[in-house]
């Protein structure tokens, strides 16, 4: 018995290892870019291009980050990005689940025809509709605005909040709303006093899918938006190719200051996230 017991352990100790072995593998592999951009933004080209390519900087060149920033207009570019992804992040949440409510709690004749209207938004490529929206764009005199970037990420992006919302939301009890009810709440009570401060996981899910969709966009904005005012940081990051292309430090570093937001939010927001797809499989 004490032998059965002694080889069990050994193989649980050898599988343990192989697993930690695998998960530091995966970590490396994980890591390793982000590693490489932020060294990369504090060389200069002799680096990049020579003899110490992965490496740690032989001389730490934060000057690329002022460069980029003041020289390259990225500070610019960066606060651009911050108006329109965070209006349509605002935009989404707000009008995704007051819809969501509508279709998984409200009886209307419509109600499923509706649903199945904003569920056919998720069959529509992105980019399929660029010379349309372009065009009532021109039209309605918007191109070259926040609005022009604004609108079509928000429209994109409610089919999936949507999705989000309503499966969420279907995992909510009904009870809690029919006691507001008889208490004498109004659907607008309940919906902003109950709904709402239970849907934070999810909002966390669709925060961070409209984020990363909104920031790191590029075909939109690089056909609506030709004023430097309005560019974002995907659009200037591209000019900023052009502008220095014989000092890839500078690139580097705007390269870093858009990376850098993603993993703050996903940081912060990775545990609601978790929790809303946890909810999901369960309800599933």
């Amino acid at each position: 018995m004490s032998r059965h017991t002694t080889v069990s352990s050994s193989k649980r100790s050898i599988s343990s290892i192989l697993m930690y072995a695998a998960l530091i593998v995966v970590a490396f592999i994980q890591l390793f870019p982000l590693y490489w951009m932020f060294t990369f933004s504090l060389k200069d080209n002799s680096e990049i291009f020579g003899g110490n390519p992965l490496g740690i900087p032989t001389k730490w060149l934060w000057s690329n980050y002022s460069n980029a920033l003041l020289g390259g207009n990225v500070g610019h570019y960066f606060i651009n990005s911050v108006i329109v992804t965070a209006a349509t992040i605002l935009f989404t949440v707000i009008f995704s689940v007051m819809a969501s409510y509508a279709l998984t709690r409200m009886v209307f004749k419509i109600r499923k025809q509706m649903n199945s209207f904003f569920i056919l938004g998720l069959t529509v490529p992105l980019h399929s509709a660029l010379l349309p929206i372009f065009v009532m764009l021109r039209n309605l005199k918007m191109v070259n605005s926040y609005w022009a970037l604004i609108i079509p990420y928000s429209a994109f992006a409610i089919p999936m909040a949507i999705l989000i919302f309503s499966g969420f939301m279907a995992s909510l009890p009904r009870e809690l709303e029919e006691a507001a009810c008889i208490d004498g709440c109004s659907i607008y009570r309940i919906f902003f006093s109950i709904i709402m401060p239970l849907m934070r996981p999810a909002m966390a899910t669709v925060t961070i899918f409209t984020f990363l969709q909104a920031w790191n966009e590029l075909m939109f904005a690089v056909v609506f938006i030709s004023d430097v005012r309005f560019k974002t940081l995907t659009v200037g990051i591209q000019s900023l190719a052009g502008q220095y292309t014989t000092d890839w430090g500078p690139i580097g570093a705007g390269l870093m200051v858009a990376t850098i937001p993603t993993l703050i939010i996903y940081a912060f927001m990775s545990k609601k996230v978790q929790d809303s797809l946890v909810v999901g499989a369960v309800k599933g």
